[in-house]
């Protein structure tokens, strides 16, 4: 005997068998028991959540000659002919394939004629917004009065693209995706009935992949089994059958990626090349694992929100502390366009790395948003707490070095208004990245902003302006490089000194200065 598949083995014969469309189940039955039953059904869900097994449970409970509660017996002769897809009674056309006019002229010739047997004639359309739109014109006067013994099921995963005029004729039962609990339950309950040994996390991975789908649950769990006939399918098998990974390296790839350490991401990567893991899988898995982070941090807690362990959740808990939602965002805004890109491409592997390199270096990121500022005006204030100077960076080749003679640095385009203000916004950081008497001199400096967009130091001591340009103004490259690193962009500062303490050509803008933070000693 030939092996039929999980999905299809295991399909409900009965209302009491649907798992997961408990309201869609109770209504239906309801109906059959009081014999108001509708002459036309629309079913609308995702892909394996139960349209059109629950379309057939309903053809046999409205025609079986001994329904107990509302289920069809499955003993009788019209129940029997219905399992054996023998019965004229019930009638499945695939929309697809059968789109045209003439498919559904057929049918209403056919609506014509009464049953032959039981008592009505159930047709089930599936992918019905594949019809086309004259067929959509022909079908709706016939599903608008059809015979009394006509029953139509129309079944879709798009029901936008449903005529409104069609959808107004039709009761609408939207099915729900299936929650990872049930489908582990149901998943469990099968795996006893195949005697197969099965790890509860297994089961409950399987049932996380299949994203809300019976029929792809039972297939990836077929696959599994298939893989490791005879043996217990623990979490780790699972793993290796689908080409995914595990949670702890979307984990590791977090640390890494948050810690700017390049070399380990590049690393995880080529781990994860090795163990012939998908690239595409690891990204859709890596944004969904960022999302619970982002969850966890703009919820405040998010422990309802997320399906994971304990120990998991306690983890998330902690690298949800790390960055803020804006950061987070970023991150899934760059994979998501990542995503995209890898449908299309043949060089997935390089695209992943230079993606990761970007989301470790945000002066990389051509998207220049106020978030990526965010985060790199923070790897600059880590950078100086650590009193780390960032200068500027010259890449050399062995000859230039020889010669003592670098390499331009690729220009950086000019800072405008808008970017001297966001630094004077947290001019005390840059402050406290000088040691006394440059910080005394750049906290008591009045601060201006030229018509050209330069930020003007001004001071009432010349010793100040000497500090600056003295070594051929040392100290005021020292002073634009920290703040080129903030905002990623030129800058230009002068520096002068006034017998007053505000020069009236010039715009005053200190006021946007915390003068509070600022730790003079």
């Amino acid at each position: 005997m030939s092996y039929t598949a999980l999905y299809r083995k295991f399909r409900p014969s009965e209302f009491d068998e649907v798992k997961g469309q408990d309201h869609i189940v109770t209504t239906l039955r309801n109906q059959i028991q009081t014999e108001r039953i509708g002459h036309a059904y629309l079913f609308c869900g995702t892909r394996g959540t139960g349209k059109t097994t629950i379309a057939k449970i309903l053809a046999k409970a409205v025609n079986c000659e001994h329904p107990v509660n509302g289920n069809p017996c499955n003993e009788c002769a019209t129940c029997q002919k219905i399992n054996k897809q023998t019965s004229m009674n019930v009638v499945e056309i695939d929309a697809a394939s059968n789109n045209g006019v003439a498919n559904i002229r057929d049918i209403i010739e056919e609506v014509q004629y009464s049953p032959a047997e039981g008592k009505y004639k159930v047709y089930i359309i599936d992918e019905v917004h594949m019809l086309s739109t004259g067929a959509f014109n022909a079908l709706l006067k016939t599903l608008e009065e059809p015979p009394s013994y006509v029953i139509f099921i129309l079944a879709t995963t798009e029901p936008h693209k449903i005529p409104i005029t069609i959808h107004s004729r039709c009761q609408r039962y939207d099915f729900h995706r299936i929650t990872i609990d049930t489908i582990a339950a149901r998943l469990q309950e099968l795996a006893m009935r195949e005697k197969v040994q099965a790890e509860e996390k297994a089961l409950r991975y399987i049932a996380k992949v299949a994203d809300g789908s019976m029929r792809d649950a039972l297939s990836l769990l077929d696959q599994c089994i298939a893989f490791y006939l005879g043996q217990e399918l623990t979490y780790e098998k699972a793993l290796e059958v689908l080409g995914a990974v595990d949670t702890i390296v979307y984990s590791r790839m977090f640390d890494y990626i948050t810690e700017q350490n390049v070399k380990g991401c590049i690393g995880l990567i080529e781990e994860m090349m090795l163990a012939g893991r998908d690239l595409n899988q690891f990204v859709s898995e890596l944004i969904w694992y960022l999302r619970g982070l982002m969850l966890m941090d703009a919820s405040g807690n998010g422990s309802d929100l997320l399906d994971v362990s304990k120990e998991q959740l306690s983890k998330m808990q902690e690298e949800a502390k790390r960055v803020d939602v804006e950061t987070l965002i970023r991150y899934i805004r760059i994979l998501s366009d990542l995503a995209n890109q890898m449908r299309y491409s043949t060089q997935k592997r390089v695209l992943v790395e230079v993606t990761i390199i970007q989301l470790c270096m945000p002066q990389m990121d051509a998207k220049q948003d106020l978030s990526t500022l965010e985060q790199r005006m923070q790897i600059l204030e880590k950078k100086i707490e650590e009193g780390i100077v960032v200068e500027k960076q010259v890449v050399q080749t062995e000859s230039q070095k020889e010669n003592d003679v670098k390499e331009p640095v690729r220009p950086l385009p000019k800072a405008l208004p808008e970017d001297v203000e966001e630094v004077l916004k947290n001019w005390n950081k840059i402050c406290n990245a000088y040691d006394n008497p440059g910080k005394s001199m750049l906290a008591n400096a009045k601060h201006l902003l030229s018509d050209q967009g330069a930020l003007v130091l001004q001071f009432t001591d010349r010793l100040n302006e000497e500090f600056f340009e003295q070594n051929d103004g040392q100290e005021l490259e020292r002073l634009k490089t920290v703040i080129q690193n903030m905002v990623g962009k030129e800058m230009e500062i002068e520096v002068r000194t006034v017998s007053e303490q505000v020069d009236s050509q010039f715009q005053d803008i200190g006021k946007l200065i915390n003068y509070d933070n600022i730790e003079i000693q």
